[in-house]
């Protein structure tokens, strides 16, 4: 995962290639995976036939040979070729036998822009889709359904089986999100990209980027340089910070387009802004430039709303920012904004929002922005929990009513950050524990009464980090958790029990231990070998 491309790298197109059926599989193999056990849960399954099984002879086709459907091919064959041993070329050249990803046809109209279907039989496995996104999804379920010790990166003994049947399956939300906090503990390049490919498994689609806060601003902006060589300088502790250049953020958004998700970078204010106000004076109302901050506390901090100056800096970050990001949504944060008052606060959204729709981005705020006045196409983010109040819940639906699309994270179930319960030894407790169970058992279309049809745009996991600081900080939080939220974007909710979920849920841990990713052993889950 260097600058390289490593699709391009993995992509061997072959000229020509003979028609050959897969070889028989041992006799003593083990049953192949149900096609309905994978996370999240296919829209439909219809089971039967005898499985697919890779050889050394197996082909990735790709008929047509267009270009993104080629990169998803070479994307395949770079997760398999390790632990299978097997060479696996890409051809476009058409054929009935190995794998085969497909482009349109056979009404693939039907299954939009992420849906896909697979059909496996003896002689091939076959993805269908409408576009590279559903191919790219429908080889996450290819994955899935093969042994977890495919995830390995050294070569392991088969069988390399496939389960007879047919898979069609369709999104439920189009936003289907995670949330990093780089600003609190700061993450390179390198483990973004780790994380990235953790969750383009479990089919979300989004990557919301937290890039400031008090403790750190975390992207370079040319025109305000002192932002990252002395806002990003530090973090929670008083370790050392850093930042992304324009480059590394690029290269981030680069390779998040090549697992199919869309990166939102949320610059957070009027609160949660020490760092930049410690870097520029001129955005304090006194102007006198406060002391970098590597605590935790939070609501002390505000922009000086009547100040040119702040629109200035705000439409400089929300101009340099915009382009460098393609997706459609740019976060402007607003929470906890405690030292701003609601005259201001309002006063600040109603003239920040234009901007960030002046470089052509569709604003998202935390929810807290339903108590302002929300511009037409704007996206709250609700992240309140049990104790949040009937007012403040009110405000929101009351907006979702009027218009405004709502992202549900509520931070007593999706924040991935809030300890599992009194023993775990990382994250924070403020809004509860959240088990594993309870991070999966609830509904995003029913979680707020009184909120329109159609209102929820999406679902999202948020990882706070004031307590972690290390790659596997964040795995241990995220994992078990993070795939039942996953399950709540993309599956049906007739699909939703927990009691088969946690089945399923249970066979990812020998995949996550292939794949190193050292995961929290929930006791309310039946991992395998557990005593």
């Amino acid at each position: 995962m260097r600058r390289r491309r490593l699709l391009s790298a993995l992509l061997l197109v072959t000229a020509a290639g003979s028609v050959t059926a897969a070889a028989p599989p041992p006799a003593t193999a083990p049953a192949a995976t149900s096609l309905d056990q994978v996370i999240p849960a296919p829209a439909a399954v219809h089971p039967g036939g005898d499985p697919y099984t890779l050889g050394d002879r197996t082909t990735i086709r790709v008929p047509g040979g267009g270009a993104e459907a080629r990169q998803v091919a070479g994307y395949l064959a770079g997760v398999l070729r390790p632990a299978t041993g097997f060479a696996l070329p890409v051809t476009t050249r058409s054929g009935s036998d190995g794998i085969v990803l497909r482009l349109g046809g056979r009404d693939t109209a039907k299954l939009g822009a992420e849906g896909y279907r697979l059909e496996s039989g003896p002689r091939s496995v076959t993805v269908r889709a409408a576009r590279p996104a559903g191919l790219f999804h429908g080889v996450q379920t290819l994955r899935q359904l093969l042994p977890p010790s495919v995830e390995r990166r050294t070569e392991q003994p088969g069988a390399w089986r496939i389960a007879g049947g047919t898979v069609t399956d369709t999104p439920r939300y189009g936003y289907r999100a995670a949330m990093l906090d780089v600003s609190r503990h700061f993450f390179g390049v390198q483990q973004v990209k780790r994380y990235i490919d953790q969750l383009a498994l479990y089919k979300i689609n989004t990557l919301h980027l937290h890039l400031s806060d008090d403790q750190g601003w975390r992207i370079a902006i040319d025109s305000w340089p002192k932002l990252t060589t002395h806002g990003g300088s530090t973090q929670v502790g008083g370790g050392r910070g850093g930042f992304y250049t324009k480059a590394d953020y690029r290269e981030i958004v680069k390779y998040a387009a090549s697992r199919y998700l869309t990166v939102v970078p949320e610059i957070d204010m009027p609160g949660h802004t020490n760092a930049a106000l410690s870097s520029y004076a001129e955005l304090n109302c006194d102007g006198k430039a406060p002391p970098l901050y590597t605590g935790t506390d939070v609501g002390f901090s505000s922009f000086c709303v009547p100040k040119k100056e702040t629109y200035d800096f705000v439409d400089d970050v929300v101009r340099e920012l915009a382009a460098m990001t393609p997706g459609r949504y740019l976060h402007i944060g607003g929470d906890e904004a405690h030292s701003t008052s609601h005259d201001d606060y309002v006063a600040f959204m109603d003239k920040v929002q234009p901007v960030v729709a002046k470089y052509g981005k569709t604003a998202i705020g935390w929810h807290q922005l339903a108590g302002a006045h929300p511009a037409k196409s704007a996206v709250a983010q609700y992240w309140g929990y049990d104790a949040t109040s009937a007012d403040e819940r009110k405000e929101v639906t009351d907006a979702a009513a009027h218009g405004t699309r709502l992202i549900v994270s509520p931070a007593d179930r999706s924040y991935l950050d809030m300890k599992y319960d009194k023993n775990t030894p990382l994250g924070l407790a403020w809004a509860g524990y959240v088990s594993v169970q309870r991070s999966y058992d609830w509904d995003p279309a029913t979680y707020l009464p009184g909120v329109p049809k159609g209102g929820v745009l999406g679902v999202e996991a948020p990882l706070w980090t004031e307590t972690l600081s290390t790659p596997a900080h964040l795995e241990y939080m995220a994992f078990p958790r993070l795939p039942g939220i996953a399950e709540l974007g993309w599956s049906p909710a007739a699909s939703h029990d927990w009691g088969r979920y946690r089945t399923r849920l249970a066979a990812q841990g020998p995949r996550w231990d292939a794949m190193g990713i050292g995961y929290y052993r929930s006791p309310e889950v039946p991992w395998p070998g557990r005593s």
